[in-house]
């Protein structure tokens, strides 16, 4: 297995990249109400990306996707295609993920959004969901390993009652998209590749409030929860430094319920 070590003037272009991404999901957070459409969401994250940032949507093309964003609504766990008939209604919870291309290095990320009024129970999965990517995040340093982190995930996903998607990962990034190491959501500590300075993978966990188990639709993209509950997702593209991690993609965050 190859894992690319990127140089710090490498890590300086997925920066910008990744500020790029992280652009795109706080100019969008306004437009998340009901009553749009998750293939409007699209067409303005396209023009914003395109017009407005110069740079290229990495979705667009990529093994046939179509569009811009992933939307991933509700029960839905991830490559959830934009489509104007999907209309978002209040206490939906979605998930938008982002890739942008700029100069040739990407910057990939995504969040969840919560639809007006969402049932606490909804509120408290996304939570959690998030508080599992910061745990993972908070022990990447050079030397320990990617057990750690989806070991990390697995543990408060599991002590908070949901369960983790394993069939989907994190995995390597930087002027390609998708690259070596994969990054498991679960898994078991000092286990798997030894994490090294330099190293870029993004880190982002599926968590659902039933079984892990998912289907995927006849689109080929969409996957969602086989029990039909609801699933949530958080992602950051992280640089691995000397004495830790960098996280270059950085958005507003979503602020949420304190756990009760």
């Amino acid at each position: 297995m190859k894992i690319s070590i990127k140089s710090n003037d490498e890590i300086k272009k997925m920066r910008i990249a990744g500020k790029l991404a992280a652009e795109v999901l706080d100019m969008i957070t306004p437009f998340v109400q009901p009553g749009i459409s998750t293939g409007e969401l699209d067409a303005i994250c396209f023009k914003y990306i395109t017009e407005e940032q110069k740079a290229i949507p990495a979705n667009i093309g990529y093994n046939g996707f179509e569009n811009t964003i992933c939307s991933s609504l509700n029960n839905v766990i991830c490559h959830g295609i934009p489509d104007n008939n999907k209309i978002l209604k209040n206490g939906d919870i979605l998930n938008i993920d982002v890739t942008v291309i700029k100069d040739g290095w990407h910057g990939d990320t995504s969040k969840m959004f919560l639809v007006g009024k969402c049932q606490p129970h909804n509120e408290r999965l996304v939570r959690v969901t998030q508080e599992c990517l910061y745990k993972a995040i908070e022990i990447v340093k050079p030397g320990m390993y990617l057990g750690d982190i989806g070991n990390a995930i697995q543990q408060h996903a599991e002590q908070n009652y949901y369960s983790v998607v394993e069939d989907y990962c994190g995995h390597g990034i930087g002027d390609v998209y998708h690259e070596e190491p994969q990054i498991l959501h679960y898994g078991n500590p000092n286990t798997g590749i030894q994490v090294q300075e330099g190293m870029c993978f993004t880190i982002e966990p599926m968590i659902n409030q039933g079984s892990k188990f998912n289907k995927v639709l006849s689109d080929g993209w969409t996957v969602e929860t086989k029990d039909g509950r609801n699933s949530a997702q958080w992602e950051h593209t992280l640089a691995v430094t000397n004495d830790g991690v960098e996280v270059p993609v950085s958005y507003t965050h979503l602020t949420l319920p304190t756990k009760a």
